[in-house]
């Protein structure tokens, strides 16, 4: 396994490398967080990800662990470092099998609308190593919109499938 870097809450409002997306989605923040919390949910809104296992039991909160598997044989080795259910939930990488990023992290803020609706924020952060740091600079409207994608197409779709 590969270390990276540490990151707390904070770095979520100043990394140099900020994804933020936002939506309105048309399920409670409970709803929310069930598929959240549903390890077979990612890899059917998240195209990315093959596989999510859960290594903490539940109830999950700050400390809570999980791997997951995604495409190009990639595994990152998640700690949760917030996790307020129905609210807001963020996790670091603390490790992962390849060397080829020093940072990444993902922050879900959610926000009750009422009327079985809520708003999602949702922000990822990260850091590559070597040339995919000059790679990223021209990667970096594609990463934005496929981020965009999954939280304006992938996830809305899955929970209208999925109530």
């Amino acid at each position: 396994m590969y270390t990276m870097k540490d990151i707390d809450l904070a770095y979520f409002d100043t990394a140099d490398l900020r994804f933020e997306t936002k939506v309105e989605l048309e399920c409670t923040p409970d709803r929310l967080f069930d598929i959240f919390e549903d390890a077979d949910s990612w890899p059917q809104w998240v195209g990315t990800i093959l596989k999510v296992e859960w290594t903490s039991p539940k109830p999950f909160g700050v400390g809570t662990t999980r791997t997951v598997y995604m495409k190009g044989n990639l595994e990152g080795y998640e700690e949760f470092i917030a996790w307020e259910r129905g609210s807001r939930m963020a996790f670091k990488f603390v490790g992962a099998n390849k060397n080829n990023i020093e940072l990444f992290g993902e922050d879900y803020i959610v926000e009750d609308l009422g009327n079985g609706r809520c708003h999602l924020t949702w922000i990822v952060v990260m850091q590559p190593k070597g040339l995919g740091k000059y790679f990223m600079k021209l990667g970096k409207p594609f990463m934005a919109r496929m981020f965009a994608g999954i939280m304006q197409k992938d996830l809305p779709a899955y929970i209208a499938q999925h109530p």
